[in-house]
């Protein structure tokens, strides 16, 4: 599929500040199409746009949006007419103070979760299904399709549910039950590969180029650079959330680093637009144990990222060879950050330690930002007294298993006041 989306007009009757591809490698440019490779180098492509337009968006055009991340719809590459947009309408979560959290850890300055878990199926996938599906429906796919440890495939088969539009995700075979039913719920596809999600992605590459599946749109393959910008979105929302400012400190987890990346990307643009002060930030990387070649990397002080078989319980992290990972090295040296990674029994503890403080269940993902938080305060790498934004990118719903034998009834009692006072019920 060759189809490209006029620069001047997009997929929609409203203009975009998006202008053309640009290889994160060499910096050749091309449209803006269904391509994820530089021709020159085979480097990411990523979206760049004109600087003019994007200087003309306000805080109150973006605050008189919807209530979800289409407000920032002028800041992204599709979308700009609502009529075009494959949406569940993801965006607006919550940003939680943690001030108990903070306690516990010896953190004195403002502690913060952007729980993205209120997103529709649970995730920060939400937002990057959104604008990827908005593109591809563009583009004149007609079949949509993801490499998935989970939470992506959720969202894609929820996405094209909505949209009346096949489905078709490929996820590897171990993965969480529960992750499984919530996509095969909504009637696509879904097929479970004998292998790491690296072998799952590579195959989905491979399919990208067969006869069988030139009609579909991989999100995370062929409109990879439109999925990367959703993950804005969350940085927009930081920042918008705390009254058009910057935090000072921003804990991400990483699978392939795009996310933090994105973040970090948005904090530049709103900055570059003035949309908010320029005042610095650092940002922190969080891996799990089981799978940490770009943490690894930067405690070795190297850019060779050695690519791994992942382990461990945080499956939705297990992307053994990160395509974003020297990315995420740069963003975190460049801002003064640091990377730190946790151990299973380190995962299960702070899943705990954040639902007993802020009331925000986490997956697995979130039981590793919050270890890692711990880890970077500790460890005196992150600041205590300044404002600090950690993310949760899914509901803890998703993988019950990591905490099912770790929590149940503090009390079994028959239905009876003298039960309840031998049980210690009344003191």
């Amino acid at each position: 599929m060759t189809s490209t989306i006029d620069a001047n007009v997009g997929t929609d009757t409203v203009p975009t500040a998006a202008r053309n591809l640009v290889c994160r490698g060499c910096g050749a440019t091309y449209p803006l199409a269904a391509q994820h490779a530089c021709y020159e180098c085979f480097g990411p492509l990523e979206v760049s746009y004109d600087a003019e337009a994007l200087a003309r968006v306000t805080r109150e055009q973006i605050e008189a949006g919807p209530q979800n991340l289409w407000r920032y719809a002028p800041l992204l590459p599709v979308g700009q007419d609502p009529a075009t947009r494959v949406s569940l309408n993801p965006g607006c979560t919550p940003l939680v103070r943690g001030d108990a959290l903070a306690a516990e850890l010896g953190i004195t300055g403002p502690l913060w979760v952007k729980d993205d878990s209120a997103n529709p199926t649970h995730s920060f996938k939400d937002r990057v299904v959104s604008v990827a599906l908005t593109a591809a429906k563009g583009f004149g796919f007609t079949r949509f399709a993801c490499a998935s440890t989970g939470n992506l495939a959720n969202s894609v088969a929820a996405h094209a549910a909505q949209a009346g539009i096949p489905s078709v995700v490929f996820i590897p075979s171990d993965l969480e039950q529960g992750k499984v039913l919530s996509t095969a719920v909504y009637g696509g596809d879904v097929v479970a590969i004998e292998g790491s999600y690296d072998d799952v992605n590579r195959l989905c590459s491979e399919l990208t180029e067969t006869d069988e599946f030139e009609d579909t749109a991989f999100v995370n393959v062929n409109v990879r650079p439109f999925y990367a910008e959703g993950s804005k979105t969350l940085g927009y929302e930081i920042a918008e959330q705390l009254g058009w400012r910057l935090p000072a400190q921003v804990v991400i987890p990483m699978a392939s680093g795009e996310l933090l990346t994105k973040v970090d990307k948005a904090f530049s643009e709103l900055v570059a637009i003035g949309l908010v002060p320029n005042t610095p930030w650092k940002i922190f990387g969080a891996q799990s144990a089981g799978c940490n070649p770009i943490a690894v990397a930067l405690h070795q002080d190297t850019d060779v990222i050695t690519p791994v078989r992942p382990t461990g319980i945080a499956k939705s992290l297990n992307i053994g060879d990160p395509a974003a990972g020297l990315y995420a090295l740069e963003a975190v040296r460049r801002t003064g950050g640091w990377m730190d990674y946790a151990d299973d029994d380190e995962i299960r503890a702070a899943i705990r330690q954040l639902a007993r403080t802020t009331g925000v269940f986490a997956e697995t993902a979130g039981g590793v930002t919050t270890a890692v938080l711990g880890k970077l305060v500790a460890a005196g790498k992150l600041d205590p007294t300044a404002e600090t934004v950690v993310l949760n990118t899914g509901e803890g719903l998703k993988t019950l298993d990591a905490v099912a034998e770790l929590v149940g009834p503090t009390y079994r009692v028959k239905p009876s006041l003298k039960a309840a006072r031998e049980a210690g019920l009344l003191g």
